[in-house]
């Protein structure tokens, strides 16, 4: 083979490979634009989607080898697409009026129970008025009752289960039973009275979105996005593992009823929950404290615990007044 030969069976080779590239993220890119989640994989790589800009950048280079114009600019457009929708989605104003409230709030999910030592550990660290804790079994739920029932967190509300079954709600507040959001893994309401003003909690834990359960998965957040837009009007806190990041056209019809994420209105709305292992280098925030409009956002940590594949999200929230909203 002539050295001009192989030349070109290098670019065309690379050429390819950049065109392969840019055809899969377009795609999941496409689905972005066009307001849906399409289907497997594409509800799976919108999880990622900022990090889609690193095989967008190879296929820039590839093109760039390959001398072929058209990948260039094909890069290029999807490189500012995804540059678009990095942006944070949802509302960014604050609660204005008398404060009324100041209230700490922690969601977790434990991982079937594994992560109930740790998490009780951080508990007594940080100290939070109300707890959401995800994929708490009925060891998990016994724990914590034993160790904060007759103390800190006196109330609670609770679907038992094994496995990721179970979830609880506790709180130091006296809570009522609400209806919860019907799921295949446990998701109970409750209503805080928090200093005399009512507070609709709903722990949130939709099926994730597995290869053959999206249909489900887009689902159980229609009914999180039905609740939330029946509580309009009312001082609400959904929190927990939603399974679905801002990328996901299902959890932004949440957003779009009016709730806003407290990561979002603390300035770290990218910020990965999710796999704890790598974040928060890689991954994805699916786990989320969504606040209503009578509430303000100081901050929001995000607590690695040990044994389980989430970190914990710690919001520092104050219950106002209902005197409107400032930006």
């Amino acid at each position: 083979m002539s050295e001009r030969g192989g030349g070109r069976g290098g670019r065309r080779l690379a050429a390819w490979l950049s065109g392969l590239l840019l055809l899969g993220v377009s795609v999941v890119v496409g689905c972005r634009a066009a307001d849906t989640d399409g289907m497997t994989p594409v509800p799976q790589l919108l999880a990622f989607l900022p990090w889609l800009l690193a095989p967008t950048g190879a296929a820039l280079l590839f093109a760039a080898l390959a001398r072929w114009r058209t990948g260039l600019v094909w890069g290029v457009v999807v490189l500012g697409a995804l540059a678009w929708f990095i942006e944070p989605y949802g509302k960014a104003t604050q609660a204005r009026g008398a404060p009324v409230a100041e209230l700490r709030v922690m969601a977790s999910n434990v991982e079937f129970g594994r992560a109930t030592r740790p998490l009780i550990a951080a508990v007594k660290r940080e100290h939070p008025d109300v707890l959401f804790v995800e994929e708490c079994e009925v060891g998990c739920s016994s724990a914590l009752d034993e160790e904060f029932g007759d103390g800190a967190y006196p109330y609670r509300q609770a679907v038992a289960g094994y496995g990721s079954d179970g979830s609880v709600i506790l709180s130091r507040y006296p809570l009522e039973p609400a209806a919860g959001v019907p799921g295949t893994m446990g998701m109970p309401g409750a209503v805080a009275d928090v200093k005399g003003h009512l507070v609709r909690l709903q722990l949130a834990h939709p099926m994730p979105p597995l290869p053959r359960q999206v249909g489900l998965w887009r689902h159980e957040l229609g009914a999180l996005r039905d609740f939330a837009a029946r509580s309009s009007g009312q001082a609400t806190i959904l929190a927990g593992d939603f399974n679905a990041s801002q990328d996901h056209a299902a959890f932004r019809r949440i957003l779009d009823t009016g709730l806003r994420d407290s990561a979002r209105l603390a300035g770290a709305s990218r910020t990965p929950t999710w796999p704890a292992r790598t974040s928060p280098r890689l991954g994805a925030q699916i786990d989320h404290v969504l606040v209503s409009e009578e509430f303000s956002v100081h901050s929001v940590r995000f607590l690695d615990l040990a044994e389980t594949d989430h970190r914990a999200v710690l919001a520092e929230l104050t219950l106002h007044a209902q005197d409107g909203t400032e930006g």
